[in-house]
């Protein structure tokens, strides 16, 4: 019965039902009934990257030969999504050198032909192919999806190829990786940010400066890679060993490039980078947007303003372009001047008048952040700003501690009103 219930909930994508199976010592790499291939396969082809690790980490055989002479591996690379081929490469040192020259070389072949020959090549249905658009386990990266003849492969056969080179030690040119990023010219592809995170992991004078000179380019979509490259190098993110080589030079070459960049994208990203710091000189050039036509880079602004430890209050100019923002007609623009006016340390009567004004937006998320910043400035607003918010699903807001805001202004009133007695 647990055989059977385990091909079901691999099937299903149960991936809570596989780990309680798995942990009941039921075979990872047993094989499907239907197919005579392991379980592993079927999670593949369903780009079902939770049972995947599932199965992975009960010990499933990424290298297993199938039937025809293929491994679950080659069908991933196949199968054109870069998270199911570094889930099932995660451990490198298994694989012998051949078959790192095989899988770079069976990821090349795709990325050259392109998915729709592929999949013709492997089909060998000349018939029309189904597109369409999909995202990733995390919903913040896209792939083109292709289907033909039955088979069905995802377009990020660019970023598999970048992917394993750096798992097993392949260095390619700056400009070749960079190239693999630029055919889809889609920042929000898969591929795009594969690119960014391996060349930003190397870390070294070499790819700086070539981000520093893309900066420079004529076309905005290398302008933009750049800036997306220099954020990663610049501070560290992808950098588990302590301080980024490149920390504290982001701003030389960040902030004059602010001040003359003209497309609005490419502005929001390199904004983005600059606020990870903070100086006088970001704080004022994030003011000087304040009338900018593009509601995203409006919406940076309160992130030029963020207060250093030692910074408990901003330039009242800073306070004054913040209220400016809370009026604003984009919503995403007053949701971020709400969220900097709620976790503001100081107390000013003008940020509670603010806040007031805000209990009533769409977003709930925005009025959560008002009435807790109601709260935090001791107004008595909050009281009935509070059931503005209306349901709220606890399973889903980590954070309590927000939503008691004004459970806890009451416990200070009353202890107040008690003192006072």
């Amino acid at each position: 019965m647990t055989t059977h219930e385990l091909v079901l909930a691999v099937r299903t994508g149960d991936v809570d039902g596989v780990r309680r199976l798995l942990d009941d010592d039921v075979d990872a790499n047993m094989p499907d009934p239907d197919t005579g291939e392991p379980l592993l396969c079927a999670a593949v082809a369903a780009y079902d990257e939770e049972v995947v690790d599932a199965l992975l980490d009960a010990g499933a055989d990424s290298l297993a030969v199938l039937p025809d002479g293929s491994t679950p591996v080659h069908r991933a690379v196949d199968g054109g999504s870069i998270e199911m081929v570094s889930a099932l490469t995660r451990d490198p040192v298994r694989f012998a050198q051949a078959t790192r020259r095989e899988l770079l070389d069976r990821a090349r072949q795709w990325a050259g032909v392109g998915v729709e020959a592929g999949l013709r090549r492997l089909s060998g249905d000349a018939g029309p192919v189904t597109r369409l658009m999909v995202v990733d386990r995390d919903g913040e990266e896209v792939y083109e999806q292709f289907s033909v003849g039955g088979r069905t492969a995802r377009d990020g056969h660019d970023g598999i190829l970048t992917g394993l080179e750096e798992s097993f030690g392949v260095r390619a040119p700056f400009e070749e990786v960079l190239a693999r990023a630029l055919v889809r010219r889609n920042p929000d592809h898969a591929v795009w940010s594969q690119a960014v995170f391996a060349l930003a992991r190397r870390m070294n004078e070499e790819t700086w400066s070539a981000a520093v000179a893309l900066s420079g380019s004529a076309d905005r979509l290398r302008r933009l890679f750049a800036a997306e490259l220099l954020f990663f190098l610049g501070f560290g993110p992808v950098w588990p060993q302590g301080p980024a080589p490149f920390e504290g030079r982001g701003t030389e070459v960040l902030l004059p490039w602010a001040r003359q960049e003209p497309d609005p994208q490419v502005l929001r990203a390199v904004l983005n980078a600059l606020t990870e710091e903070w100086s006088p000189e970001i704080e004022a050039l994030g003011r000087s947007y304040l009338a900018h036509p593009d509601a995203g880079v409006r919406r940076m602004i309160p992130h030029t303003l963020e207060l250093g430890e030692s910074r408990l209050v901003v330039h009242p100019e800073s306070l004054r372009t913040v209220f400016a923002l809370a009026r604003d007609d984009d919503p995403g623009v007053r949701s971020a001047a709400c969220v900097w006016l709620a976790e503001y340390p100081g107390h000013d009567p003008g940020i509670a008048d603010a806040l007031a004004g805000l209990v009533d937006e769409e977003d709930q998320v925005t009025r959560i952040y008002a009435v807790f910043g109601l709260a935090h400035q001791d107004d008595p607003r909050c009281v009935e700003a509070e059931r503005h918010i209306g349901p709220v699903d606890w399973e889903k807001w980590s954070d309590t501690w927000m939503l008691r805001a004004v459970q806890r202004y009451q416990e200070r009133a009353a202890k107040r009103a008690a003192g006072s007695e």
